[in-house]
């Protein structure tokens, strides 16, 4: 707790040793029990007692070794593989330079508000998104399991990705690369290129055929491929281990005006930063409680941004490499196609300029004898097979997700000079991008279950690990890849929205924006600007709204499905999902979001019983400690309540008695019982530090 937070002392009867200090100097040393709890008390009058941070229940939570590790942890959850293959395609997609205007418009208004939010209630509350919300208002405790599961859905394709980049960093110690030329095919007579590699390219049947094995629809399963099984198992068991050592080891500016481009900034800002995932709060639930969380939400903010504009430089400059290395190739081969034509008799050297030398001619010499050829040629044109070699037209070939990473990258290192370290180094990126990625989120899911339900936090990642290895198979299938796109396109956007939505209901409206104002004014040791205050109540929970309507409306027009890739035509083509398809999309949905109105229900008809005699209220005695069962309807104001954190499933707050406000909203502003983090309202004056 901060400095300044204070204990309230109440005069009791000789029994009752008047000092925490004289308590502990005449305990057991062997009673770690009695060691790990706090004494709390009531006394309207006297508010001296001042609380230390660091005391042995505040010691109880693991913490971070150094800001610096928090922060490579953050930056690591935050910046992932949408940072190298989403951003810098929204980029060239809408407008280059300025996409960055609304980009940075929106994480000004949503994206450092936010991830200061949920740092904020992370650092002060110091559990899990379950026990946040629980603590916040248990009828909201759903929001925490919601996240879990989201992080669930995401770590189940998300690693699948990572297994693919082991596929890839595996096969890039050899010279020349794999991918670099289309295999030969020998028969009884002659050899030949392989006809699908030929009708597309070299790495992108190396991608589609080689890689995945991939089937012609999302139907045929086609069976497990062996390859990417055993990349799978080699990611999870590196996110296992690692999770095992716990936290210590971890153009045009008119284009501004269309809705689309901001609809696809906000979505990228929210995913960006990872809200509502849980990840940012349970990494910031192992910080002090006066850790200035402002600074660190502003400085992962901009590292993330600054980040992708890095990445955008670089993908922009390999893109352009890999466009120029294309064109070339295309003016020569056309070129060579002119020269026969003239041969033959089909074109007059007449219409060729006479400065043209074709044997050193250039992009802009070949573009002007197309021409010539197209305008004289008009009706014949199309038979003569000639293409127009453009770098603008490769260009403009926007490319993201696998297809940036895994055909047009692969095709482009090709062309360097010593191409196998560049493509080890480039996979070798990749895996640690995702699985910087993949701790936090397995952490959204390990850290809020341990705090909650008091599991061995080794046991529970390894069973965790196991049940997403075994049902991440779906994806390893030779129809795998279209399931990626599926959990990809339906498990996280919309209920993350929620989830988010939520999450800023809840603090700003449930629990109130002015005590939580004063909650971070007790905690940072300064009060946060007023920008913050109007960002949360007004407009960051306007601009979500918009965003959730944005996003159901763009879900509602595009027809749900995915594109197959045809063997025989080598090349992509959209399928509309089948009807069990369309029912795991919405049921991802569904299941995503259901532990919100589930736990709503349960608590707002109490179908589960609170007062079970899981809480108990602790009253010492010269070295002793005698547990008795809570009467809460009794004299709340009379109770001594010290908890062991090994004992109460709760976090440690502070010593204050936490209580309801006179005047607040329906929904309770502490929770007990097994939802929640069970701590005990007491009907007392309002006091004057913080209630968190």
């Amino acid at each position: 707790m901060p400095k300044n937070s204070k204990v309230v002392k109440r005069e009791l009867d000789d029994e009752v040793i008047e000092s925490v200090k004289d308590l502990l100097s005449n305990e057991d040393s062997s009673d770690d029990a009695f060691k790990k709890s706090e004494l709390m008390v009531d006394d309207p009058e006297e508010k001296d007692v001042d609380v230390e941070e660091g005391s042995d229940a505040e010691d109880e939570r693991p913490a971070w070794n150094s800001k610096l590790q928090y922060i490579l942890a953050q930056v690591g959850f935050s910046v992932g593989l949408g940072n190298v293959w989403r951003f810098p395609y929204l980029c060239q997609k809408n407008g280059g330079g300025a996409y960055l205007v609304p980009y940075l418009i929106l994480l000004l208004i949503i994206g450092i508000p936010l991830f200061f939010l949920e740092l904020a209630v992370g650092q002060r509350i110091r559990r899990g998104s379950i026990g946040v919300w629980n603590y916040i208002s248990p009828k909201l405790g759903g929001i925490g399991f919601a996240s879990c599961i989201v992080c669930f859905f995401v770590a189940l394709y998300y690693n699948v990705i990572i297994g693919w980049s082991l596929f890839y960093f595996s096969q890039s110690f050899q010279h020349p690369l794999p991918w670099d030329q289309c295999p030969l095919v020998k028969n009884t007579s002659h050899t030949f290129v392989e006809p699908e590699c030929e009708k597309s390219s070299a790495t992108t049947y190396y991608w589609y055929r080689e890689a995945l094995n991939i089937s012609s629809s999302l139907s045929e399963s086609g069976g497990l491929n062996w390859k990417m099984t055993v990349c799978l198992l080699a990611a999870w068991v590196m996110v296992c281990l690692a999770m095992i050592k716990g936290i210590q080891s971890s153009g045009k500016l008119e284009i501004m005006l269309d809705p689309k481009v901001w609809r696809e900034a906000a979505t990228q800002v929210f995913f960006a930063l990872g809200l509502g995932f849980g990840g940012v709060i349970a990494f910031s639930s192992y910080n002090k409680r006066d850790n200035n969380c402002h600074f660190d939400a502003v400085l992962v903010s901009f590292i993330n941004f600054f980040t992708s504009v890095l990445a955008t430089l670089v993908v922009f400059a390999v893109l352009g490499f890999k466009a120029n290395i294309i064109n070339e190739k295309c003016v020569t081969q056309n070129s060579e196609k002119i020269l026969k034509l003239l041969k033959m008799g089909n074109l007059s050297q007449d219409m060729i300029p006479h400065h043209i030398n074709f044997s050193s001619i250039t992009a802009e010499d070949y573009n002007l004898v197309y021409d010539i050829i197209q305008k004289v040629k008009e009706n014949q044109f199309d038979s003569l097979g000639l293409k127009s070699c453009k770098i603008e037209d490769e260009l403009d070939k926007a490319v993201q997700g696998t297809g940036l990473a895994f055909i047009a990258f692969t095709e482009a290192m090709t062309h360097f000079p010593a191409s196998p370290f560049w493509s080890v180094m480039f996979f070798l990126m990749l895996v640690n991008l995702g699985l910087g990625s993949m701790f936090g989120t397995i952490e959204g899911i390990i850290t809020p279950i341990v705090d909650t339900f008091k599991v061995r936090k080794e046991i529970l990642t390894v069973i965790c690990c196991l049940v997403a290895f075994f049902i991440g198979l779906i994806f390893v299938q030779r129809s795998g890849n279209y399931f990626v796109t599926m959990f990809d396109d339906y498990s996280a956007t919309l209920p993350l929205l929620i989830v988010v939505i939520l999450e800023n209901i809840a603090v700003i409206r449930i629990y109130g924006i002015e005590k939580f104002m004063e909650d971070l004014k007790d905690m940072l040791g300064f009060s946060p600007s007023q920008y913050y205050y109007y960002m949360w109540k007004y407009v960051s929970p306007f601009v979500l709204l918009c965003l959730l309507v944005a996003s159901i409306v763009q879900m509602g027009l595009s027809p749900p499905g995915y594109n197959a890739w045809i063997e025989d035509m080598a090349m992509e083509e959209f399928h509309s999902y089948p009807t069990w398809g369309m029912i795991v999309c919405i049921s991802l949905m569904v299941l995503a979001i259901l532990p919100v109105p589930i736990v709503f229900i349960v608590r707002r008809c109490n179908l589960i019983d609170d007062s079970s005699g899981s809480l108990a209220s602790v009253s010492y005695k010269r070295g002793r400690i005698i547990k008795e069962p809570v009467n809460l309807e009794g004299d709340n104001t009379s109770l001594i309540n010290g908890k062991s954190p090994s004992e109460v499933p709760s976090p440690n707050f502070g010593k204050n008695i936490y209580r309801k406000q006179t005047g607040s909203p329906t929904l309770d502003t502490a929770p007990n019982g097994r939802y929640g983090i069970g701590y005990l309202m007491a009907d007392m004056p309002d006091m004057p530090e913080s209630d968190l």
